[in-house]
């Protein structure tokens, strides 16, 4: 069986195994040892055939579990696809995930990676999830808190990776008096390009997926799994040293002796912009992409990405951290 991946890479799964209930999860575990946990195939880069056996987490459906006159408290099952579940929010008029459109991959695994775009993350809006643990097939409500969030980071990949599959997400969103962030990237200048002085969700949401449809290939189209690199978070000290040098290099504060420096500008200020070994290279609109131009393989992808961190390395000093997995 072919693995579905966005990066649209050849990959055999020896077993696969669709999973549409938690019952049938809980009878899979039964059976099988060391599962590879597959969702919407879109945050991952695959660069051999497995031998383990494929979970595909299809569970589906989104309800209501509580509201008040402010919020409301939605849970969806990690099969959902995670922009149409943004879209259904934005639907029923609810404020939180608008930032957030137009993200590949579906609801189980945003908050392994918690997810984030134009200055919201994932850990803002989720309230809790469940996950049933592979070993002792015991199910586990987390806390926000007990995620142990960081950037595209979270307890999933840190201390408990391997030991749990989430099974559903619950996200409190606002009814009214909607918190909006506007200020990062373009959304604001889209917003006022457009004459939209107090935006909805709505509003902010349809920005959002134009610029991400300007800037980001779509993977029906050519395989890539969005941002490949994370953002590096340097000292202030070494960002100082860097504006003297280039200053127009853009950076966001992460605290006071810290910043984050966007992945794209460096690798594109590298040249590396279009970049292509074979079928595998980088973007041509955004350095932060690599894509499958056809029949690049797993390996010919990460080649590109490892040759990527070494120039990076050498013109900057700045170690570029994958914000994919790698299997």
């Amino acid at each position: 069986m072919r693995i579905p991946n966005t990066f649209n890479v050849e990959a055999q799964a020896n077993t696969y195994l669709p999973i549409y209930s938690e019952e049938k999860l809980l009878i899979a575990l039964a059976q099988y040892n060391n599962p590879f946990v597959l969702g919407g195939g879109s945050n991952m880069l695959i660069t051999h055939n497995l031998d383990q056996p494929v979970f595909h987490i299809l569970l589906k459906g989104i309800t209501l579990e509580k509201e008040t006159e402010t919020c409301v408290w939605l849970k969806a099952q990690a099969g959902e696809n995670w922009h149409r579940f943004v879209q259904y929010t934005l639907e029923q008029g609810y404020g939180g995930l608008e930032n957030l459109s137009l993200i590949y991959g579906n609801v189980g695994a945003a908050p392994v990676q918690n997810i984030g775009a134009y200055g919201v993350e994932l850990r803002d809006v989720m309230e809790s999830c469940e996950a049933i643990n592979i070993h002792t097939l015991q199910k586990r409500i987390f806390t926000n808190a007990e995620c142990a969030f960081g950037y595209r980071e979270s307890i999933f990949k840190g201390a408990e990776k391997g030991n749990y599959i989430i099974t559903a997400v619950t996200f409190k969103l606002t009814k009214r008096n909607h918190l909006l962030h506007t200020q990062y990237g373009a959304i604001q200048q889209k917003l006022t390009d457009k004459g939209i002085l107090s935006p909805t969700p709505q509003q902010v949401a349809a920005a959002v997926i134009e610029i991400r449809q300007s800037k980001l290939p779509n993977p029906s189209e050519i395989g890539n799994c969005g941002s490949f690199f994370k953002n590096p978070v340097i000292l202030k000290t070494d960002y100082e040293k860097l504006f003297a040098q280039y200053p127009d290099l853009p950076s966001y504060p992460i605290n006071e002796i810290q910043v984050k420096v966007p992945a794209g500008w460096l690798i594109e200020h590298c040249g590396l912009k279009g970049y292509r070994q074979g079928d595998a290279g980088v973007h041509a609109q955004q350095a932060l992409v690599l894509v499958n131009y056809g029949k690049a393989t797993g390996n010919d992808i990460l080649a590109v990405a490892y040759y990527v961190k070494e120039i990076v390395q050498k013109q900057f000093s700045i170690s570029l951290d994958f914000e994919v997995n790698i299997f």
